[in-house]
């Protein structure tokens, strides 16, 4: 059957060939590409075998270069992997020594963790010790409580001390209503008379006998005698205080039995270590200016000696006693 089918399809091609179609050349020379044209028989044959390509022809010459477009940058594309680093080169001959230059000082980097504590070491030997100066004098404790009072002795030969510092003016009274004016007498001025001379001076008369000294009196309790008053936060005497010392020292000499006790307060409101210490610089400015005065140290005692309800701020009170 299909060799009758090549039979017939040669005839078809063969008729066509002889009667008036259409050059070849309407037609490309590849077979397969293009679709022969129907037979006017109206018997459309099958497909027939593509032969093989024929040899390529020669390149025609290039065309003229087109003008040239216009470009558009596109975005970035993503940095592909780095490739494989190549073979390291031969190593070159050392250069000449550069000059060198000291560059700036970098920054100080920070600080490092701190490292564990290591082992303690034996301990030393025991140094020598010493005793310290003694620390200032602590604060009176609270009062205890009031005893019985004891029997009133024997009054004793009276010490007359010296007067005390002048109180304060009372208050001015109201003043009366103004009586009624006298009516004014008649008077005549009479003349001056001649002043008299004065009398001899008469002879002064002799000294009476010194009487016999008296028993020296007793001053149990410690007695308030003279305040030095203080600026705030400051130790030095003040200008009005300067002569104080001395009026204590004349009166000592007149009395070698009494002995002085000096008790400085602190300042309200500060703190009790600082305070402290200023009350002792305080005390110890008074104390030197006594015995500059001429008063003996031996004499002269510091602490808490005066009355506490009548302790003022910024003050070392000088107390005065014939005890121990």
């Amino acid at each position: 059957m299909k060799r009758t089918l090549g039979f017939a399809v040669v005839a078809l091609v063969a008729a066509g060939c002889s009667s008036g179609q259409p050059p070849a050349d309407r037609y490309s020379s590849n077979a397969s590409m293009q679709t022969p044209p129907p037979a006017q028989t109206g018997f459309l044959g099958p497909t027939g075998y593509t032969g093989p390509a024929g040899p390529t022809g020669p390149q025609g010459p290039a065309g003229p270069m087109g003008a040239p477009g216009s470009v558009t940058m596109g975005p970035a594309g993503a940095t592909g992997p780095a490739g494989p680093a190549g073979a390291q080169g031969a190593v070159g001959s050392t250069g000449v020594s550069g000059a060198v230059v000291a560059g700036a000082r970098g920054t100080t980097g920070a600080a490092g963790p701190a490292g564990p504590q290591g082992a303690a070491g034996p301990a030393g030997p025991q140094g020598a010790s010493f005793v310290g100066a003694a620390g200032p004098t602590g604060p009176a404790g609270p009062a205890g409580a009031q005893g019985y009072a004891g029997q009133t002795g024997a009054q004793g030969a009276t010490l007359v001390g010296p007067s005390g510092p002048a109180g304060n003016s009372g208050v001015a009274g109201t003043q009366g209503g103004s009586g009624q004016a006298g009516s004014q007498g008649a008077g005549t001025a009479g003349a001056r008379g001649v002043a008299g001379n004065a009398g001899v001076a008469g002879a002064q008369g002799p000294t009476g006998l010194t009487g016999a000294q008296g028993p020296v009196g007793i001053v149990a309790k410690w007695t308030a005698y003279r305040d030095y008053n203080f600026d705030s936060g400051r130790a030095d005497i003040e200008a009005s205080d300067a002569n104080m010392a001395s009026e204590i020292a004349a009166y000592m000499e007149q009395n070698p039995s009494l002995r002085i006790a000096l008790d400085g307060s602190r300042d309200m409101g500060a703190n009790d270590a600082r305070s402290q210490r200023l009350s002792d610089r305080r005390v110890a400015a008074v104390r030197a200016a006594l015995i500059k005065a001429g008063v003996p140290a031996s004499k002269i005692r510091s602490g808490s000696y005066a009355d506490p309800q009548l302790r003022q701020e910024r003050q070392v009170a000088v107390l005065l006693s014939t005890g121990a």
